[in-house]
């Protein structure tokens, strides 16, 4: 049983958390300070270092959490008769998930070199690309179309799709760039016989 110190210091956390990400994904990392944080959170500057040690811990479990949510985010349809489902919730709801403007934004911090976030870009890429490719394994793909070089075309459409529209949603319609990725794929799919 979580005592009431325990339960102030997990809540103190998760609101520093969400502001960090907020921010983060606003201003970036590097133009972030505590005390952007601690205003935005109502959490006092000196708590920040005493729950995350840094800033850099900061980002990291912003990140953890966010791909730990991504992680969550995503489930596989039922068995039978594949769908287009899995392809509209993986790639699709890469728009919808809070943390994608995040993951766009601290980009460029991950591949600096030596960047503290370059292993979790990896495994927030592994695991799209590994939802995808679970999807993609369901469908009667044509033969020579080989699925983990397809997995890692449509998450990079995806995320391309995603970061164009962040920068000029007025002249970007990700819905129907979506839509045209999802008919390109359907266009690969031999038709079904009845």
């Amino acid at each position: 049983m979580t005592t009431r110190r325990e339960q102030t210091s997990n809540e103190s956390r998760e609101l520093i958390l969400n502001a960090a990400a907020e921010l983060f994904a606003e201003k970036g990392y590097r133009q972030t300070t505590f005390h952007d944080v601690a205003a935005r959170s109502g959490i006092s500057r000196g708590s920040i270092p005493w729950h995350f040690g840094g800033k850099e811990g900061l980002l990291l479990a912003v990140l953890e959490r966010s791909v730990a949510r991504v992680r969550d985010g995503l489930t596989d349809a039922p068995e039978g008769e594949p769908d287009f489902g899995p392809f509209d919730q993986g790639v699709g709801a890469m728009f919808a998930l809070p943390t994608t403007k995040l993951f766009v934004t601290l980009l460029v911090e991950a591949l600096e070199p030596g960047s503290p976030i370059r292993d979790r870009y990896v495994e927030i890429h592994d695991t799209l690309r590994d939802h995808c490719r679970r999807w993609l394994e369901r469908l009667p793909l044509p033969p020579g179309l080989p699925v983990e070089p397809l997995a890692v075309a449509l998450i990079g459409a995806g995320i391309g799709i995603h970061q164009q529209w962040l920068v000029a949603p007025e002249r970007v319609d990700a819905g129907a760039a979506l839509a045209v990725l999802r008919a390109l794929v359907a266009g690969a799919l031999p038709p079904a016989h009845d």
